[in-house]
């Protein structure tokens, strides 16, 4: 038999890794329980040679070799948990990542979105997100929002993101989605920031104290030189927890109770909530304000008023997304106050300086997302690429 050996995994289709120079090292015994580690982690099914049966001759398959050998070096990646992406998703690399694919493409259908009954509790939402670059990299999000999740001590958003090799199928990675989709979703707002608030503004306001509210300082930190975060939310004591994490950090950050107050003051605003009534009114919108709008991914759900929608140079993350399930924008077109022809431009044409963004120190621009599978290819990738370069 020699040095040609090989292993059979069967993970959704049958793969054959090479394993000539790893036997060279520890023999078959080496790679079985490598193996069986990749099966326990990936929670796939597998058929595996016993290491004491005699091993098949005659296949070689070398060129697979590249494969094994990271999976032999790395077998701890096979799962990254919220802080092993913090740690390979930095905020200025997150930025740019989705900079670069929004500006490039990817195939990225619109997302599969279903309403799950919960008996004696808000009705919970089921997406899928598939997305992929041809023969580089496919990805497929699978995302459960509860609502009263936090009631419970748990997360609203859960689930996990698979990353895949383009150019076999094969299982690359699982990431957890809730910390991927809470990073590329503040990285998608400041990207937007970036083009759409003004160069000089200083005084950032966040709406809400959910996850996202960690996370949106700092992301906009990375764009736009911040002096001072104020953190509005129905529950003060929650806001407050929220400047915590940015004073820790060394950040100027406090909670501000009377809203009004807050928006008039603020040169940037950036909504995190799952609000079904408006909350930043259009009158108390100051010229030149840059007013970032992500939490809302239902028809049902808004976080502005029409006259916000009316006063504002209106952009989104995608029309498609946008027009489909942002009720910030449905319900004014509903209402007969917007068009869709009225939307200036989408991120995509932002990155690829197709349009320039915001036009005037004192126009207000307005940016409405409700998330891509773009934005979590492009995350999961660049993280997944962080780790290996690491090793």
């Amino acid at each position: 038999m020699g040095d040609n050996y090989i292993a059979e995994s069967v993970i959704g289709s049958r793969f054959h890794y090479g394993i000539d120079a790893l036997t060279k090292e520890g023999g078959k015994d080496a790679i079985y329980p490598l193996i069986s580690d990749q099966a326990r982690i990936t929670g796939t099914h597998q058929h595996l040679l016993d290491p004491t049966d005699p091993w098949p001759e005659g296949y070689r398959v070398a060129d697979t070799w590249p494969m094994l050998k990271n999976l032999y070096e790395a077998k701890t990646m096979n799962y990254f948990d919220a802080e092993m992406i913090r740690k390979h998703l930095g905020w200025n690399e997150c930025v740019e990542a989705l900079r670069h694919m929004f500006a490039e493409g990817c195939e990225a259908p619109v997302r599969h979105h279903y309403s799950v009954e919960v008996p004696g509790q808000q009705e919970a939402t089921m997406l899928l997100m598939p997305a992929w670059l041809p023969g580089k990299y496919m990805g497929l999000k699978q995302v459960n929002v509860f609502p009263d999740n936090p009631a419970k001590n748990l997360p609203t958003i859960m689930g996990n993101y698979l990353l895949m090799d383009g150019s076999t199928g094969a299982p690359l990675v699982i990431m957890d989605a809730g910390e991927l989709t809470a990073r590329r979703t503040a990285a998608a707002s400041a990207l937007a920031s970036s083009y759409l608030s003004r160069k000089d503004s200083k005084k950032l306001l966040i709406v809400g104290s959910g996850r996202l509210a960690g996370y949106l300082g700092f992301a906009h930190g990375a764009v736009r030189e911040l002096d001072e975060i104020r953190v509005w939310a129905r529950n003060p004591a929650k806001a407050a927890k929220i400047t915590d994490i940015y004073r820790q950090e060394g950040q100027a950050a406090e909670a501000w109770e009377n809203l009004e107050e807050a928006v008039r003051w603020a040169d940037i605003i950036s909504c995190a909530t799952m609000s079904c009534e408006p909350l930043v009114l259009g009158k108390w919108l100051q010229p030149g304000v840059h007013l970032d709008l992500i939490g809302g991914f239902k028809p049902t759900l808004r976080e502005t008023d029409d006259e916000a929608i009316i006063r504002s140079k209106v952009f989104v993350d995608t029309r498609e997304g946008a027009l489909a399930e942002a009720g910030d924008l449905i319900i004014p077109i509903g209402n007969g106050v917007f068009s869709p022809a009225e939307i200036v431009a989408e991120l995509s044409e932002l990155a690829a300086m197709q349009h320039p963004g915001r036009k005037s120190h004192e126009e207000i621009t307005l940016f409405k997302s409700v998330g891509a599978s773009l934005e979590d290819l492009a995350a999961a990738i660049q993280c997944y690429e962080s780790r290996q370069n690491s090793l």
